[in-house]
């Protein structure tokens, strides 16, 4: 079977949830793509849009419609030369509704799960239960006369255990892609030992139709970048229990958050990223790498304590962004929660003392944005980073211990073969969650930090 012939019937599972509609949008539309060539003219392509619910599904469908729209107005020039014999297309509008129906003629949507039986290909993205994915695996594995090659997009759970509980011999790869799909270039690629040689092959061949940077993981719970994400997670959460001993817990997390976005030159803080993922999605990813890693402590009780406040985070389904840490006022953070007192307390009542109390920033500063687009990256972020090792003041001094910390991280996951090598770290936190430097750098070598 070639890589045109395993897309003809494909299936999304978790369709019209946070990751399900951006792998069901680019599926959609290199499905498309390859309808359109002259070679494929007799193949029929059908691509199963499975969720639980027929409104999330109707939703899902105009968000289809509205994405791609989008993608056909910026690939405009390629489209004209695939519908070039068509003589009824003229303006790039025509050719854009033109695109745009014949992508949404491809997803079928459905509850039915039924469906999925059908195809050669399934991606998993549901909820991060691996009791459900196991039964949803199973069921369609046990249905199906195809021997149908399955895609898991978990963020955390081994990817061996769900292809042993779900019985399907190897047939299970990992295709962990980035948030929001259709957007981020990173995809993690976590094959067990059992994963089919072929299956690797496709995902490949598949994510480099999709301009995806591609990072292969070894099979261990969390992989590469939920591996740094949540210990350097709870590397911010204790910091921030440690200054709580000596300041207002609101204070504390301020200074965190403010050390790891602009010392640290991050797009976000670590309060905002946890806010982001959500705390409960946190909380679980830590519980599943918890008890496969039962000689490290990887739990916060205090996510704990916050989530069962209703402290949670995550998005709303227009993308703004849900209180959790902090509270946002249009998208920006404008409180932070005080867990004693059970409520926010304004950041304009102690930002100013907070500041002063960290000292300044390094001179010239270099904030994310600029860094991002400076011509002579490297040297700037060497010279910032030089003289932040310099500094005395607490900002720098918990910035540097915060790199540091980072780095020890990275190193450990190539250590223990999470990782194949030291750039794989560093790839992943450079295209998976928009660093400007990887983790394991030279800023932050033990002996530069106090």
């Amino acid at each position: 079977m070639n890589y045109a012939e395993r897309l003809e019937n494909v299936t999304v599972l978790g369709a019209s949830g946070k990751m399900g509609s951006g792998i069901l949008l680019l599926t959609a539309m290199e499905m498309a793509d390859l309808s359109l060539k002259p070679e494929n003219k007799d193949r029929q392509f059908v691509l199963n849009a499975v969720d639980v619910s027929n409104k999330a599904l109707d939703g899902l469908m105009k968000y289809l419609k509205v994405q791609v729209q989008k993608a056909a107005e910026k690939k405009i020039v390629q489209l004209r030369k695939v519908y070039e014999n068509n003589a009824d297309l003229i303006d790039n509008k025509d050719i854009v509704d033109r695109y745009v129906a014949d992508v949404c003629a491809i997803v079928r949507p459905t509850v039915v799960l039924e469906s999925a039986y059908a195809s050669g290909l399934v991606f998993e993205a549901v909820i991060e239960n691996p009791a459900l994915k196991i039964k949803l695996l199973s069921q369609i594995n046990k249905n199906s006369a195809n021997a149908p090659w399955f895609f898991t997009n978990t963020s955390s759970i081994p990817v061996h255990e769900l292809d042993e509980k779900a019985g399907l011999g190897g047939r299970l790869l990992g295709v962990h892609f980035y948030n929001p799909p259709a957007i981020q270039k990173l995809v993690e690629l976590i094959r067990a030992a059992s994963t089919k040689d072929e299956l690797v092959e496709f995902a490949l061949a598949y994510s480099k139709n999709l301009r995806k940077i591609v990072v292969p993981s070894n099979d261990f719970a969390g992989f590469i970048g939920n591996g740094h994400f949540m210990r350097d997670a709870l590397h911010g959460i204790a910091e921030a229990e440690r200054l709580s001993k000596e300041m207002p817990f609101a204070e504390a997390v301020y200074m965190v958050n403010r050390a790891t976005q602009d010392f640290l030159i991050r797009p976000m803080g670590i309060f905002q990223l946890i806010d982001y993922v959500g705390l409960d999605v946190c909380q679980y990813i830590m519980s599943v790498m918890a008890e496969r890693f039962p000689g490290e402590t990887i739990h916060s009780p205090l996510l704990d304590r916050l989530i069962a406040a209703g402290v949670k985070g995550g998005q709303f389904s227009d993308g703004s962004q849900k209180d959790g840490f902090f509270k946002y006022e249009k998208n920006r953070p404008a409180a932070i929660y005080d867990p004693e007192a059970k409520q926010y307390v304004p950041v304009a009542s102690f930002q100013a003392a907070c500041d002063a109390k960290m000292g300044p920033l390094p001179q010239p500063a270099l904030s994310w944005k600029s860094a991002v687009k400076h011509p002579k990256k490297e040297a700037a972020l060497e010279e910032f980073f030089a003289k932040l090792a310099a500094m005395s003041s607490p900002g720098a001094v918990l910035a540097m211990r915060y790199g540091e910390r980072s780095r020890e991280i990275g190193l450990k996951l190539v250590s223990d073969k999470v990782a194949q090598k030291e750039e794989d770290v560093n790839t992943v936190l450079l295209s998976g969650f928009y660093h400007v430097y990887g983790p394991i750098n030279n800023y932050f070598k033990r002996e530069m930090v106090k």
